[in-house]
């Protein structure tokens, strides 16, 4: 017989809504982009151990002439 696993909602880091992404108590994620329906941005995360980490992108940079 298989281990109940706990489940919980992630939510938005952004907005802190509930967003459509459930995570069981041993995933891991690694570079995920995770969508909030909210305030319809992606964010990218890490989660491990069911600690969440943000992972800050550099901002695009033009080319000027």
């Amino acid at each position: 017989m298989e281990k109940s696993q706990s489940r919980h909602w992630l939510f938005c880091p952004v907005c802190q809504n509930k967003t459509r992404t459930m995570l069981r108590e041993d995933t891991t994620l690694q570079n995920f982009p995770l969508y909030c329906p909210k305030c319809r941005q992606e964010t990218i995360i890490n989660v491990q151990n069911n600690k969440i980490t943000v992972i800050k992108e550099p901002d695009a940079v033009t080319q000027s002439r």
